[in-house]
């Protein structure tokens, strides 16, 4: 089959589930602009799904908006450096359950099935590949270089979006939902510890998630910081980049090699975490960032197999100092100096840190409120997670919180702790976006529910039409 081919039988495979049904939502007016039922931020992976499975519920007066340029959306060719995706390929994510608008189809298509036997893993830049196709065959609604700076709530029950970016001219836009498909920083921000901050010149750092200019660093020595797989990622890519060396430098004695999400995978715990008690939610997730996630083994492979890798045990960064030779790193083994470090740890999730919750994070309930842990599994990480409903949505404990609240939904990393990696991973995809897409169906049908029952009750078109007087039997 040729991709020209796999394009009709998506149309085909969606025309036979009848996609693109008239909509059944009402209307909204608001007197400065046109008002969109939902608007998803992110027109990534998660905000091309929740598109699709919106405009599947018969929802089409959406809109997706994307800071990045067209077909540079999420991580994928912007600071991702690994070789292939983590997840095992045969898993299903964004599809939704149409066997033509799967990554293995749309591989298929141009590889055939032959070549699809042979890969291990999916090719990173293959999947950005897929995720372009994928919005076009579909024909879904995004709109590129248009950055959300302020979520304002109004009165009447929506919301006006403040933007920016080349991709618009209107500095506001108006929808009733909206969905912060934001990703991996999209419910905090990306962290370097405060003592590299606080002492050293950005010319001598960069977290991974920066882009990162290699070229000036070749024939370099650099280090990294972390244990998780991108670090590996990165020396692997900065080696490949013809970096001298590339130092790992890891706080555990040990290297983490359990990963827990290849367990859940298969055990109901990824589309079942939602049913379980807040003590046990709390509990699976402390477990989850006790282990961490490994570098899978050919990822590890890649990176240890230069001549110029160095990989640092028990050896956490005590201080750092800028020097005329470069970065001056202490850790319990000794200093060591280098030219240029990469931050590799992770990110710090609070929804006080995102500029575009000002005016509503302070009515926000985090798990912190809700739960309080045992002291053995206590982490203030876990606590300043927003405590989510099933279906994504932000929660209050006050009733102006409520009324501001209501509409908004996190679809990203901050939804860990409450919903599982339903929206954090590939494997949890394809339950977390119906959950999402439902919720949020669910919370417009309610909006209309007067307008809705009032047709329905006044409702009185004929549809048996037959004439009974030839048959009616005379008294």
């Amino acid at each position: 089959m040729s991709l020209e081919a796999l394009n009709k039988q998506v149309k085909k495979d969606l025309s036979y589930l009848a996609f693109g049904g008239t909509d059944w939502v009402r209307p909204v007016q608001h007197q400065d602009g046109h008002v969109y039922d939902v608007v998803i931020i992110g027109g990534g992976q998660s905000g091309l799904a929740a598109a699709f499975g919106l405009m599947r519920e018969r929802i089409s007066n959406i809109l997706v908006l994307d800071e990045n340029l067209e077909g540079f959306e999420g991580p994928w060719e912007t600071y991702a450096r690994m070789v292939t995706l983590r997840t095992p390929k045969h898993l299903t994510s964004i599809d939704l359950g149409i066997p033509s608008l799967t990554f293995r189809s749309w591989w298929e298509a141009q590889f055939g099935a032959k070549s699809w036997e042979a890969i291990d893993k999916i090719p990173r830049g293959d999947w950005m590949n897929y995720l372009r196709w994928y919005r076009e065959v579909l024909s879904l609604p995004v709109k590129n270089e248009v950055k959300l700076t302020l979520i304002e709530p109004l009165e009447t029950g929506v919301y006006r979006l403040h933007v920016d970016g080349h991709g618009t001219l209107d500095k506001t836009l108006f929808a009733r939902k909206v969905i912060l498909a934001t990703g991996i920083q999209g419910g905090g921000e990306w962290h370097v510890p405060s003592f590299i901050k606080e002492k050293l010149p950005t010319h001598l750092y960069a977290h991974t998630s920066n882009s990162i200019d290699f070229t000036v660093l070749q024939g370099k020595k650099i280090a990294i910081l972390g244990g998780g797989a991108s670090a590996f990622d990165n020396a692997h890519f900065a080696l490949s980049k013809g970096v001298a060396e590339a130092h790992v430098f890891v706080r555990r004695k040990e290297m983490p090699r359990i990963n827990p999400i290849r367990q859940m995978e298969g055990s109901g715990l990824i589309e079942r975490f939602q049913v379980l008690s807040d003590k046990d939610k709390y509990k699976v997730m402390s477990h989850f960032f006790k282990h961490n996630q490994p570098p899978t083994n050919d990822t590890f492979g890649r990176a240890s197999s230069w001549p110029g890798f160095k990989l640092h045990l028990g050896s956490p960064w005590l201080d750092v100092k800028a020097t005329s030779e470069g970065a001056v790193v202490t850790t319990p083994n000794g200093e060591f100096t280098y030219d240029f470090l990469i931050i590799s740890t992770g990110l710090v999730t609070n929804p006080s840190l995102r500029p575009e919750l000002k005016l509503v994070e302070k009515h926000i309930i985090r798990w912190g409120d809700l739960y309080t842990a045992p002291n053995q599994i206590a982490n203030p990480m876990i606590d300043a997670h927003p405590y989510l409903s099933p279906g994504f949505a932000f929660q209050s404990q006050d009733d102006e919180g409520k009324k501001h609240l209501y509409g908004l939904f996190a679809f990203n990393y901050s939804a860990l702790i409450s919903c599982g990696i339903l929206a954090s991973a590939l494997s949890g995809m394809k339950f977390g976006i119906p959950q999402l897409v439902s919720e949020v169906s669910n919370q417009l049908f309610l909006d209309n529910r007067k307008e809705i029952l009032e047709d329905y009750f006044n409702y009185n078109v004929q549809e048996f039409i037959a004439d009974l007087t030839t048959t009616q039997e005379l008294a």
